[in-house]
């Protein structure tokens, strides 16, 4: 199974450039436990940047254990379940999270 590190390295490789098309934002992931870590990634102009790290002004933070997150990129489990279950915490714009699967192409 790939690690958190691995998925956010290659994640400007599996963002849906049709997807982002006029999108400006910035998702704060903030990883917990074993493997985790804090990661952004900023969506503007149809360009997409990934920086370990806080990013200052998050349009959105997403807060998961890393075994969670995991399972989230993998398909084996549905972000509406994660978050409903408490697995996936929210703050901020919750329309960016709507998106998450597509832009992101997880699963």
């Amino acid at each position: 199974m790939a690690d958190v590190a691995g998925f956010f390295n290659a994640v400007t490789e599996k963002v849906d450039k049709s997807k982002i098309g006029g999108m400006t934002a910035v998702y704060q992931f903030e990883i917990t436990g074993d493997g985790g870590g804090d990661w952004n990634v900023s969506i503007a102009g149809g360009d997409v940047a990934v920086a370990q790290g806080k990013a200052e002004k998050p349009s959105i933070t997403l807060t998961m254990d890393a075994n969670n997150f995991m399972d989230l990129i993998a398909g084996k489990l549905n972000g509406q379940t994660a978050f409903l279950t408490g697995k996936l915490k929210i703050k901020g714009d919750m329309t960016l999270a709507m998106k998450l699967q597509s832009v992101f192409a997880l699963g």
